[in-house]
């Protein structure tokens, strides 16, 4: 299992009182992916730039995806920046992927009922480690509205790597989140003139 396959099972599973946008998940899962490469060697996080490491080639197909992605010359890509391009329609990828695997299901008979996970030791392991608040997968989803901030933030001994893309994608949401509420008033009022007399 990778951050980023139990953030979506998370994700999925979980009922909130906000949903999470498909955009501010996609931000997140951006983030795991850098994260589980940090973890692997496949790439550092040094002064917001991730620099990548030798080649390799993960055994998850979208981590491997990732781990192709990389921007291997200098100068090397920001944090943000990789959020932003690898993040684009990453949850629904995310999504096939483990429908694919068979880690997530839809009920048979009920049409245009939503997909949720089915029982299996994926779901088992993210459900484990969620209950555990591992802070990587707990500062990810507190990111993304998925809890609350951990008291105190993220402890520094996860190491730089962990709490630069953590502080990121947190940055990153935010800005979605100004970008839908400027096109909502820009949109409210282009209807309102279109509507005046």
């Amino acid at each position: 299992m990778t951050t980023a396959r139990d953030l979506m099972i998370v994700a999925i599973d979980m009922t909130t009182a906000r949903p999470v946008g498909q955009g501010d998940l996609s931000l997140a899962l951006a983030g795991a992916e850098a994260l589980d490469l940090a973890e692997a060697g496949v790439l550092a996080v040094d002064g917001g730039l991730l620099v990548p490491g030798p080649p390799s080639a993960p055994h998850d197909p979208l981590l491997h995806e990732a781990a192709s992605a990389l921007l291997r010359e200098p100068p090397y890509e920001p944090v943000e920046d990789w959020l932003w391009r690898r993040g684009r329609g990453l949850a629904a990828a995310y999504t096939a992927r483990l429908e694919a695997d068979g880690v997530l299901g839809r009920p048979r008979r009920l049409i245009g009922a939503r997909t949720t996970p089915v029982d299996s030791p994926d779901r088992s392991g993210a459900t484990a480690r969620w209950a555990s608040e591992e802070p990587v997968l707990a500062g990810l989803a507190a990111a993304v509205g998925l809890r609350e901030e951990p008291a105190g933030g993220l402890p520094d001994a996860l190491g730089e790597a962990v709490v630069t893309v953590v502080a990121t994608v947190a940055d990153a949401v935010t800005e979605l989140e100004a970008v839908r509420q400027r096109r909502s008033i820009e949109k409210a009022a282009f209807d309102n003139v279109w509507r005046a007399p």
